[in-house]
């Protein structure tokens, strides 16, 4: 893609389609061998810049094209099924006080007509933009998940062994795949602020907008200070359980199964208690006790240290901060 971009494009358009700051590879890297290398600089934004704009289209193209289709489908099937059943089951038990070939309507009239009523038909139609809505993100999170997964397993880290997340810092210069997955997940956080705002208003606004400044300043001050493998672990964590909620609203949605939607969200609870206050815990513990440890709290820009008591305190206290923030929020239950 750097060839294809550096040969095609004019030279102001490369960012926006490429990752910028190549460098030399280090002689021997500790992760990503056979991965070109990268620097940090602000012309990154460029490149969120054009990831922000493929996401909304994605994210249009499938809700519009698959997902509301398929739900709209489903949905009404199953609405004219109900409706139909009801007729025939009406039939079968007229009395002298009810025609044989109707069923009364609720005001006082007979009607054989199987058409679903407007209140049915707004039912079906909330239902259907809420299963698209879910459904990207069960596709986003899916994919970035497993990609963050790829990004982990190929560095020298551990989430039960936290420590390693800070031993030879600062971590400079990216692989590749490290520094696109980092500008990737800080476009769709941005991207969701813009849609949290663009959209109807939800209750739960204020709490997602805070949870959403918080990541992305946590994002975008670990990739510029060099804590990016601290982050990538972070992500890996908060993007499992994000999978299988949005899942269990899709599942209560499109009426497939009420069992399989209360085994989605209990896997999701328990997901959500193991990764997000169990294992994160571990990150916060490990930054409060470790850092101090092995990192010196000194600032020289020419070396990327970046590293003071000020830092250390922010950091430790917008990580709390994420750690109780769900615990002050409502869950979205699947059931409503």
């Amino acid at each position: 893609m750097n060839a294809f971009a550096t040969q095609w494009l004019p030279s102001y358009l490369i960012p926006f389609f490429t990752l910028s700051y190549p460098t030399v590879t280090p002689k021997n890297p500790d992760s990503f061998p056979d991965s070109a290398y990268y620097k940090t600089g602000i012309q990154d934004a460029c490149l969120v810049i054009t990831c922000i704009a493929v996401m909304a289209i994605l994210r249009d193209a499938l809700r519009l094209g698959v997902l509301e289709p398929l739900a709209h489908w489903k949905l009404t099937r199953d609405l004219f099924n109900r409706k139909r059943l009801g007729v025939a089951k009406s039939e079968e038990h007229t009395n002298g006080h009810v025609m044989t070939n109707g069923v009364s309507n609720g005001n006082g009239h007979i009607s054989d007509d199987p058409r679903p009523t407007p209140k049915e038909l707004r039912k079906v139609h909330r239902s259907v933009l809420r299963f698209a809505e879910q459904g990207w993100s069960v596709v986003y999170y899916t994919l970035q998940w497993s990609f963050g997964l790829y990004v982990h397993r190929n560095l020298p880290t551990q989430v039960l062994e936290p420590s390693a997340l800070w031993r030879d810092y600062p971590h400079i210069p990216l692989a590749g795949p490290v520094k696109f997955y980092y500008l990737t997940q800080t476009a769709f956080y941005l991207h969701q602020v813009l849609i949290l705002n663009a959209e109807a208003r939800r209750k739960d606004h204020v709490q997602m907008m805070t949870h959403h400044i918080i990541t992305i300043f946590l994002m975008t001050t670990s990739y510029f200070f060099n804590f990016t493998r601290v982050g990538c672990v972070i992500m890996v964590l908060m993007d499992y359980c994000d999978i299988f909620l949005p899942l269990a609203k899709m599942i209560r949605y499109s009426e497939i199964s009420q069992f399989a939607c209360d085994m989605t969200f209990g896997w999701f609870l328990v997901s959500w208690l193991v990764t997000r206050h169990i294992l994160f815990l571990f990150i916060i513990v490990s930054t409060y006790r470790d850092v101090p440890r092995f990192i010196p709290f000194r600032w020289s820009a020419e070396e990327g240290l970046y590293s003071s008591k000020t830092t250390w305190t922010a950091f430790v206290s917008l990580l709390c901060a994420l750690q109780v923030f769900p615990l002050t929020s409502n869950q979205s239950c699947p059931r409503t």
